[in-house]
């Protein structure tokens, strides 16, 4: 027996979640505006170029809906400016590569790289998300990847959601004591090797020599200034290669090490919660190509904090079959039955929605969503207290 779930026209309508706008979008065109005493909760993402941050905010800004979510401004060529903020009316997500100091001919003179901390204008950054976590807009600078030019600021107002990602959210401390909830994406060496190795060599014809030349001078800066953030996170999605065949270079395992005892956040736990289990699904249930497909839920140390590891190895065939392996998670964060897999269905054609990658990804942001419905409940509670004790 197959378990499937059908989303027919819910999956049409949200897989539009991050479709950009064909016209201007400034803060007028949406209804960004917060509630009174609403404060925006914040959420930090921190991992290295190329690691699926894109693919991740979609699941993100897709989970929480409202109007499509776009480049603000409409981005360049829809009549707006080159940037790299996505805006909806409940979130905004703010690339953190725009508060580099120096652009890319600045770089070349100071002979840093933009993972080097020393490029990175922390103060500015503090004074921003401080700002917008207090309900004021800010003007803020524009990295552009195109030209590496650093281009005129742009308005940002506050929004319900506030996202700040890139590669170096964790690492101020004042920055750290505003985000609500922290996230790693933590891709090992020999996944970035095989990506890399997949993309530069296969689609664009790069040799194997400069492959590795690129890796290997990033690598010091990525140890020094980006790899030591994850020990601040309270969900790190970790992207291994696969344990079920040693010869397989494209198959991966994927952890989600969720850290106990965080305000607001349950971690998802499989079968039964805090214990531990290895789950090989039925392929009556689950079709999955070789080498297979088996899941983990385990209790863990990391970084001396107590967590929760949730893990798939593998990948399926068939997304709407997820719904099996959905309905044996506890604290998913879900709406309703199925709606883990409806999530993934939406984003099929998104790069690790066959795999753990898209479904950590959609816990995570389910978690997020839940983290925000509960401290908006409880701020909704306050502000009734206060009325009712002025009455």
């Amino acid at each position: 027996m197959k378990f499937f779930l059908t989303v027919g026209a819910l999956v049409a309508a949200t897989s539009t979640a991050f479709a950009p706008s064909s016209t201007l979008r400034g803060s007028s065109a949406l209804n960004m505006a917060l509630k009174d005493g609403q404060t925006p909760i914040v959420i930090g993402l921190a991992a290295d170029s190329g690691c699926g941050k894109s693919t991740f905010m979609r699941r993100v800004t897709s989970t929480f809906g409202g109007d499509n979510c776009g480049p603000l401004g409409g981005g360049f060529g829809n009549g707006g400016w080159e940037t790299n903020t996505l805006v909806s009316d409940m979130a905004t997500v703010i690339c953190l590569d725009d508060y580099h100091l120096n652009d890319r001919n600045g770089r070349k003179v100071s002979g840093l790289t933009a993972l080097n901390t020393a490029e990175q204008k922390f103060d500015l950054m503090y004074e921003h998300v401080k700002a917008l976590k207090d309900g004021k807009s800010v003007m803020k600078p524009i990295y552009n990847h195109v030209n590496g030019t650093l281009d005129a600021p742009e308005k940002i107002e506050p929004t319900p959601v506030i996202i700040i990602e890139g590669l170096h959210p964790f690492v101020d401390e004042r920055v750290r004591d505003l985000i609500d909830f922290s996230l790693y994406l933590d891709i090992s060496p020999d996944v970035k090797l095989n990506w890399k190795i997949q993309r530069d060599m296969e689609e664009r014809g790069h040799s194997l020599e400069s492959i590795m030349a690129s890796i290997e001078a990033r690598k010091p800066d990525f140890d020094a200034y980006i790899e030591p953030q994850k020990k601040y996170a309270d969900y790190v999605i970790e992207v291994l290669p696969t344990d079920l065949d040693p010869e397989d270079k494209k198959t991966l395992k994927v952890r989600a090490i969720q850290k106990k005892g965080i305000p607001d956040f349950n971690p998802t736990y499989l079968f039964d919660e805090g214990s531990e289990i290895s789950w090989t699904p039925s392929a009556d249930k689950l079709s999955s190509p070789a080498p297979g497909i088996k899941l983990a839920y385990t209790q863990e140390q990391y970084f001396g904090n107590d967590v929760s590891v949730l893990s798939m190895d593998g990948s399926f065939d068939n997304i709407q079959e997820l719904v099996y392996v959905e309905s044996n998670l506890g604290n998913a964060n879900s709406k309703f039955y199925g709606e883990v897999t409806q999530a993934m269905l939406s984003l099929a054609d998104s790069p690790g929605s066959n795999n753990g990658t898209g479904l950590m990804q959609t816990l995570a942001a389910f978690a997020i969503r839940e983290l925000y419905n509960k401290r908006s409940a409880a701020a909704k509670l306050a502000a009734n207290k206060e009325v009712a004790a002025a009455a």
